[in-house]
């Protein structure tokens, strides 16, 4: 929820946000180590593949709200890593083609240019 405020001593407007506090979700990594979900990562994440490209803040805040959704829906303490991945990447294939391949080639680590020509070639069809 946001709100307009402003301060009673200087007069000053700003805006705050609530969100409802969510239960602790844990990730689990790919080396085995667990740690809690962090909101902020995951917007970081979006941010640095939509840079320079005409996606919104609130369009990326819509994707990490959807996904938390489907998390916390799920009713587990615990999800995987490549669960977040592939459901970002879905997102993302579906608002901006070029971030998603932004985000799949550091999501999956692409080894060499012929695997990143399987992905376009994938994304084309």
């Amino acid at each position: 929820m946001r709100r307009r405020r402003e301060c009673l001593d200087c007069k000053s407007r700003f805006t705050t946000y609530e969100r409802m506090e969510a239960p602790r979700l844990f990730v689990v990594k790919k080396d085995g180590r667990r740690e809690q979900y962090n909101r902020e990562k995951v917007l970081t994440g979006l941010q640095r593949a939509c840079e320079k490209r005409p996606v919104s803040g609130a369009q990326m805040e819509e994707v990490v709200a959807g996904l938390e959704r489907e998390l916390f829906s799920r009713g587990e303490n615990e999800v995987p890593t490549t669960m977040l991945g592939e459901k970002l990447m879905e997102s993302l294939k579906r608002l901006d083609k070029v971030a998603y391949i932004r985000f799949a080639s550091v999501y999956r680590s692409f080894d060499d240019i012929g695997s990143f020509q399987a992905e376009l070639a994938e994304l084309a069809k």
